[in-house]
């Protein structure tokens, strides 16, 4: 019989928690990142006043009393690797590095930059974990100064994050996105899922999960936004079988997306697909050239 390390099980407490401080307490979204991205662990993107603005950080969270056990001026010493700092210095986002602490139920963290990594007597590397800075509203300014960056290096990082999405597209994969929209709601209340339709009858296969909080804006004119390197339709097998009759509300204003099924009169539903576009291909393109040289571009 197969055991789940006691580890594994620390380790998952510390994301749930360090999401639940960044969703709750800063208002961000927050996105786990696959386990094979080296070194990061989510994404948190700041959100002012319900707005999406493309600044983000990435985030590095360990967790469990081990790594509280070297206490430092004011805080704990956090000792990465060589190639961890190397990484995250030259990372296209700030790296926040956020530590668990599960007896205090508290995440504490710290930006890695030149001024904050410390070179030990040892030949390695250390990082203070200020105990003052708790992963909470007071982190917000900070944090959020830290993700700034001019319109022009945004857009081409939210590329840069979505490259795994659109090489999936070119090759083959079926990207889905779930919208699930409380319509009664002023905060404009909802979750946002990107999945895979494996074409199997079953629901899409989770990737990566936003829970928003729109204002009065139109999901179908942010979704557009989000993922511009795509052709955003509907996904036709779920439309195919949709039945409107129930709907309670009013269809006449709908345009080219529109929701396929209404809970209650609460929560609409939708299921639209992607398709790489012009901007995708492009940037794949681009990308394809900066990592490889002029001598490996193929068309």
């Amino acid at each position: 019989m197969m055991h789940r390390k006691p580890s594994a099980k620390v380790a998952s407490i510390g994301v749930t928690r360090t999401q639940l401080a960044v969703e709750t307490e800063l208002g961000w979204l927050f996105r786990e990142q696959p386990t094979e991205d080296y070194g990061i662990d989510a994404h948190a993107e700041v959100v002012d006043a319900d707005l999406v603005k493309g600044r983000l950080l990435a985030m590095q969270i360990k967790s469990g009393s081990s790594w509280f056990r070297e206490r430092g001026p004011g805080g704990w010493w956090f000792r990465p690797d060589v190639e961890h700092i190397q990484y995250w210095i030259n990372h296209s986002l700030p790296v926040v590095v956020v530590l668990y602490h599960p007896e205090r139920e508290r995440c504490y963290w710290q930006l890695v930059k030149r001024e904050t990594i410390e070179e030990s007597r040892r030949g390695g590397w250390k990082l203070l974990i200020p105990e003052a800075q708790v992963l909470d509203g007071s982190a917000r300014t900070t944090l959020s100064q830290a993700a700034e960056g001019d319109p022009y290096t945004l857009r081409i990082r939210e590329l840069q994050l979505a490259r795994p999405w659109m090489r999936m597209l070119t090759e083959g994969t079926r990207l889905v996105i779930d919208i699930e929209e409380w319509v009664n709601k002023s905060s404009g209340r909802g979750t946002i899922t990107l999945g895979i339709d494996n074409e199997d009858g079953n629901d899409p296969e989770r990737l990566v999960s936003w829970n928003v909080f729109l204002g009065l804006s139109s999901y179908v004119e942010v979704i557009p936004k989000m993922f511009a390197w795509a052709y955003v339709g509907l996904h036709d097998e779920t439309y195919d079988n949709a039945d409107y009759e129930d709907y309670p509300f009013s269809r006449d204003d709908w345009g080219a997306l529109h929701p396929y099924m209404n809970s209650s009169g609460e929560v609409d539903f939708y299921r639209l697909e992607l398709t790489l576009n012009e901007l995708g291909r492009a940037f794949l393109l681009v990308d394809q050239f900066a990592s490889e040289g002029p001598r490996q571009l193929t068309a």
